[in-house]
């Protein structure tokens, strides 16, 4: 069989595709099945920030962010009791995770700014943490806030996170960023070893009836692939790092187009959540099946092999192909 081998974070892995952080991975029964689907690593859910706090600066976190509201849209704010996860949970879970299987443990810290949280970085390490995902989500409350305010937090935050551990850092973003290319580049630069495209934050809804904001959480599709390929293809030809996609990814080939545009590893989850952990074992199978019968001898010669200097229309990811869309579309 050819060899689907690859490296993600300094990580050796058996494949590119792994359990992106989701609820799953909370039970330690479904980790062993994960592990026998033939996951290559293991992404644990986020320790989120407000979880780290102590009762009084949580609330002052959460309320001084949303001050200028009225009140009615204050009660929606979430209260400490609703955190049911702590970080000695947490920590006392990936030790637990890290007993029960041999594949790369990957922890995850969800936050917007640094604080004194950030120390549970190098607690996840001490606990066994083969590498750490930062999934970082700040939404400006206001117009006080520049775009080059928030890009400066998210680097300030990424600064303070490597200079506490040692083990491999990934920064996950969301793409809402004016210039996501050079901010990608700063954070390489502070010394993280990769960047996940990307997160997915939930948008709210209002139910009309009861005036409530309710949260709407819905598992992705692979419509939302297109974005990442973007941007995997721009980055793969600019940044020496490791880029792993999240998001978009339910079927082979969506996998093998992100390998293409550029991926290092394919973080999977709406589809195992839809079908279960052995979905894994069938995608891997044909992700090998298709390498094999393309002529490809190894899995680095497709990865990268249609970034934006190597595919035959580079154009296709910028601009002119937006005009041409549309040109397509009327006629």
């Amino acid at each position: 069989m050819v060899d689907i081998c690859t490296t993600y974070l300094g990580l050796p892995l058996a494949h590119p595709l792994i359990p992106g952080a989701s609820p799953l991975v909370n039970n330690l029964d479904t980790v062993r099945l994960l592990e026998d689907a033939g996951a290559a690593a293991i992404v644990m859910p986020s320790l989120f920030e407000e979880q780290v706090r102590d009762d009084s600066s949580t609330d002052e976190l959460l309320r001084a962010s949303f001050e200028e509201s009225f009140a009615e849209a204050r009660n929606y704010l979430p209260r400490r009791q609703e955190y049911v996860v702590s970080a000695d949970a947490y920590l006392a879970h990936l030790r637990r995770i890290k007993d029960a299987v041999g594949i790369p443990v990957i922890a995850s810290l969800n936050g917007a700014g640094v604080g004194s949280w950030v120390t549970n970085a190098a607690l996840m390490e001490s606990a066994g943490a083969d590498a750490l995902e930062l999934n970082i989500y700040y939404l400006p409350g206001g117009p006080w806030d520049s775009g080059a305010d928030v890009e400066r937090r998210v680097l300030e935050l990424v600064r303070e996170i490597r200079s506490q551990i040692s083990i491999p850092l990934a920064v996950k973003l969301p793409p809402y960023f004016s210039s996501f290319c050079h901010l990608a580049a700063e954070i390489a630069t502070l010394g993280a070893d990769g960047v996940v495209l990307f997160n997915r934050p939930y948008q709210p809804d209002i139910d009309i009836e009861d005036l409530e904001v309710v949260p709407q959480v819905e598992l992705s599709d692979s419509r939302e692939l297109g974005l990442r390929l973007r941007w995997l293809a721009i980055l793969r030809e600019h940044l020496p790092i490791d880029l792993a996609v999240s998001g978009g990814v339910h079927r082979v080939e969506d996998a093998i187009k992100a390998l293409m545009a550029g991926a290092s590893v394919v973080q999977i989850v709406s589809a195992i959540l839809g079908h279960g952990p052995e979905y894994l074992q069938g995608l891997r199978r044909e992700l090998a099946d298709w390498i094999e019968r393309h002529g490809y001898r190894s899995l680095g010669e497709l990865t990268g092999s249609m970034r934006l200097g190597s595919c035959p229309n580079p154009e296709a990811f910028g601009r002119s192909h937006y005009v041409r869309t549309l040109q397509i579309w009327r006629s």
